[in-house]
C-alpha cells in the first residue's frame, strides 16, 4: 500500500535518531534494539561465521596470505598488474601466498598468482573459501564479499577500498583492518561501478610496497599478541 511506513511503530531518522555515519553492522543491531531486540549476554555484536571446513588438503600446513584480486564492479578493483607485482613482493619478504578467485575469475588469479603462488582461482565453493580464509595470516583485497567474510572470521584484512561508498560505514567490520585508497578521490560517494575517472586514481596510485606494508603491520600487530597464526579449523 502507498505510505507503508505508517504501518511502524518504531521509528528511527537518519542523521536524529541514530548517526548517519557507523558501520552497518552497528546500524542495524541499533535498529534491531530501538525494535526491543536484545544481544544475548556475552555476544559482543561482531560478525561470526562459526561452520567452515577444513581445507590442509589444498591449502598445506604453512602459513599463508591469501590475495583476492577479483570485485563485481570494476571500480572497486585493483589493477592485476599491481596485484601480481605485489604477490611477487610478498613472497620476497617470505609470506607464501594463496590467491582466491570465483570460476569466472581463473585468467585473472593464473596471472595475478604467477609463477610461484598458490591459484585457487575456480576451486573452492563459499565454504571452502571460508576455511581458506579461516587460516590466513591475513587477506588482500578490494570492497567486495571475501573482505567481509575474513572479517567475520577474525582474519585481518587489507583492504584496497574504493572511495566510491563510504569507508566508514561499508569496510570490513570487527577484525584488525588496514585502509588503502584515496578517500577523497574525485569519485567519492559517486556509487560508480566503473570508474568515472580516467586512470582509476583512487586505487591505482596504491603502490605494491605500499600494500605490502600494510599487510606487514597486519600481521605484526597479531603476532604482538600471540604467537604466527596457524591455521584454525571449527
Amino acid at each position: 500500500m502507498d505510505y507503508a511506513g505508517t504501518l511502524m511503530d518504531v521509528r528511527l531518522r537518519p542523521g536524529e535518531d541514530f548517526p548517519e555515519d557507523q558501520p552497518e553492522a552497528e546500524r542495524a543491531l541499533g535498529i534491531a534494539q530501538a525494535a526491543g531486540f536484545t544481544l544475548p549476554r556475552g555476544d559482543s555484536g561482531k560478525l561470526r561465521v562459526q561452520d567452515y571446513p577444513d581445507v590442509r588438503d589444498l591449502v598445506g600446513e604453512e602459513p599463508y596470505v591469501v590475495v583476492h584480486p577479483g570485485a563485481s564492479a570494476s571500480a572497486r578493483a585493483w589493477p592485476p598488474l599491481h596485484h601480481a607485482a605485489a604477490v611477487e613482493l610478498l613472497e620476497g619478504a617470505g609470506h607464501r601466498v594463496v590467491v582466491t578467485g570465483g570460476p569466472g575469475e581463473t585468467g585473472l588469479t593464473a596471472t595475478v598468482a604467477g609463477p610461484s603462488a598458490l591459484d585457487l582461482g575456480g576451486r573452492t565453493d563459499l565454504r571452502a573459501l571460508a576455511g581458506v580464509l579461516a587460516g590466513a595470516e591475513a587477506l588482500v583485497t578490494g570492497n567486495t564479499g571475501p573482505a567481509h567474510l575474513a572479517a567475520a572470521l577474525g582474519t585481518p584484512v587489507a583492504c584496497l577500498f574504493s572511495p566510491v561508498v563510504p569507508a566508514i560505514r561499508w569496510a570490513p567490520y570487527g577484525a584488525p583492518l588496514e585502509i588503502l585508497g584515496d578517500q577523497n578521490a574525485p569519485c567519492k560517494l559517486s556509487r560508480a561501478t566503473e570508474c568515472p575517472v580516467p586512470g582509476h586514481p583512487c586505487l591505482s596510485t596504491v603502490a605494491p610496497e605500499q600494500l605490502v606494508d600494510a599487510v606487514e603491520r597486519l600481521i605484526g600487530g597479531v603476532s604482538s599478541l600471540s604467537t604466527r597464526r596457524k591455521v584454525r579449523h571449527p
